[in-house]
């Protein structure tokens, strides 16, 4: 009866659906109010102007098309790339490149595992280093420089949007970077890609 009540009144209806989702809304909103975000791991360094130089290359050529950067909470996984993925190494990512195909091999940690020279030989002939590779040759990215100019309107965005890049980092940016070949920033950003996880030695390790 009292069931039937409420739905044979319009007005009331309305009004009891609209005081539930609000309880609703309120029980799915506050607790973010209050919550600090995901936290970045202990000694996380926002991208060096040329590593970050070397990242939008590495969007431009679409790289993430055919490597993640996101090792996955099993063994195999763990055991072949390193510490597996925590969101607290990716809080300074705009956009995150996790990627979600493996045409090639993961490149979370790929940072520091082979020498500038080999990445060089690896861009511009990935078989002279890797007979059965089935990644494209990339050569102009050795003949093609970085200028330079957008470099600290990039730095300055990302400070906004909390990146820890002081002003006078972004002032001298553009000399950082000014000259330098595309491959060299490119390496640069993969010899960076998974190093702040180097501290924790094993998969146990909490960031």
């Amino acid at each position: 009866m009292q069931h039937e009540r409420v739905e044979t009144r319009v007005g009331l209806l309305i009004g009891l659906t609209l005081f539930a989702v609000s309880i609703g809304g309120m029980v799915e909103i506050f607790p973010l109010v209050f919550d600090r975000g995901t936290q970045p791991i202990a000694g996380l360094q926002p991208y060096t102007p040329l590593t970050l130089a070397g990242r939008d290359i590495y969007i431009r050529e679409g790289c993430v098309g055919c490597h993640t950067q996101m090792v996955r909470t099993l063994r195999s996984e763990t055991a072949r790339y390193g510490h597996y993925s925590v969101a607290g190494e990716d809080v300074y990512e705009r956009p995150f490149l996790w990627g979600s195909k493996r045409t090639g091999p993961d490149l979370a940690r790929v940072g520091g595992r082979y020498s500038d020279a080999w990445h060089q030989a690896h861009l511009y002939n990935p078989r002279s280093v890797v007979p059965v590779s089935n990644m494209p040759a990339y050569p102009w990215l050795f003949e093609n420089e970085l200028s330079g100019n957008d470099i600290a309107a990039k730095m300055s965005a990302l400070q906004t949007l909390g990146v820890p890049y002081t002003d006078a980092q972004i002032a001298a940016a553009p000399d950082q970077v000014k000259g330098a070949s595309e491959a060299t920033a490119l390496i640069a950003y993969l010899q960076s890609l998974g190093t702040d996880m180097r501290q924790y030695s094993s998969v146990g390790d909490q960031p």
